[in-house]
């Protein structure tokens, strides 16, 4: 087996970090899950005891969980839409 070359090694650094240096945090497995880190993060953050370099961790990590959220919930919706033949109903109508 070959050895990894400076191309792969920096690509795969790279899919683990952005371009500041900051750790990216793993995916979460579900939406539930992203939500209550977040909920987590935000009130650390809003307690104001954390260090600055952790508060701009917690910041990056906070919008990568709101992307992630907000993008399964556009293809829920669009799962939704895709059931009700592309229309969107208010909750009361059947």
């Amino acid at each position: 087996m070959s050895k990894p070359s400076a191309s792969d090694q920096t690509r795969a650094s790279s899919a683990s970090q952005p371009d500041d240096g900051l750790p990216v945090g793993p995916e979460p497995a579900s939406y539930e899950l992203a939500v209550e880190e977040l909920e987590r993060l935000i009130q650390s953050m809003e307690a104001g005891q954390l260090p600055l370099d952790q508060l701009l961790a917690s910041y990056q990590r906070g919008a990568e969980l709101l992307k992630f959220c907000r993008a399964r919930l556009q293809v829920v919706e669009q799962q939704v839409q895709a059931l009700d033949g592309g229309e969107m109903r208010p909750w009361g109508e059947a």
